[in-house]
């Protein structure tokens, strides 16, 4: 008889809800590698330096209009996967020395892309993502003081300077392109349209090309 209430006791301790073993089966952590909800991966991944929603933050809002109608899936998942080497865009496939998985990446692809809204049929077209051609540093420079002076004082050193040497550092030919484009609207830094006149393909690839040269020619003078 005692056998058998030991037994009973055992059974009942094993299916309890409060069981030790069971306890531990329910709030058993996830796995970095098996986060599967976008709003968490973008939040621990991205949020910090491309605002909340992708509405940008420190760098460009890939979340905003401008930028999905430029960037397609391929080009956001290769900027996801490697990063921009030599800036503060890290890589964050497995493959390339990240923590994300194929999946996570894809997650964050297909969520991100679910942000774009249709586009006006009567704006005007965004330039390309990629230039198509080699700018000019000199015309470049002549649209910058045109255009960007206000902001960014002459020859781009002024109160909000991006002909700054620990800027350039930090940033690649595709960023300057990309912020030209898109603007950073939550830093006050309007989109190609709000000039005297919107930017062509030409004037952007004009400007990056222009001041990709002052990266140049500051690294240089450092180097002296």
């Amino acid at each position: 008889m005692k056998s058998l209430v030991l037994c009973i006791i055992a059974m009942l301790a094993v299916t309890s809800c409060d069981a030790p073993g069971r306890q531990a089966a329910e709030t058993a952590p996830v796995r970095p590698s098996e986060v599967a909800d976008f709003r968490l991966l973008y939040s621990e991944n991205c949020s910090g330096c491309h605002g909340a929603n992708g509405q940008g933050a420190l760098t460009v809002g890939i979340g905003t209009t401008v930028y999905l109608e430029i960037a397609d899936d391929s080009t956001i998942r290769h900027v996801v996967e490697e990063g921009r080497p030599g800036t503060a865009m890290q890589a964050f496939a497995q493959r390339a020395g990240g923590m994300l998985t194929d999946a996570q990446v894809e997650i964050l692809v297909r969520g991100i892309r679910s942000w774009a809204k249709p586009a006006d049929a009567g704006q005007d077209k965004p330039p390309a993502y990629a230039a198509s051609q080699p700018g000019d540093p000199a015309r470049g420079q002549n649209k910058f003081n045109a255009s960007c002076v206000p902001c960014h004082g002459a020859n781009g050193r002024g109160t909000r300077a991006v002909a700054d040497s620990s800027y350039l550092a930090l940033v690649s030919d595709q960023h300057l392109r990309t912020v030209i484009i898109t603007g950073m609207p939550r830093l006050g830094m309007p989109d190609w349209r709000s000039h005297e006149k919107p930017m062509s393909d030409a004037d952007v690839a004009d400007v990056v090309a222009w001041l990709a040269a002052q990266r140049e020619s500051l690294s240089a003078q450092m180097n002296r």
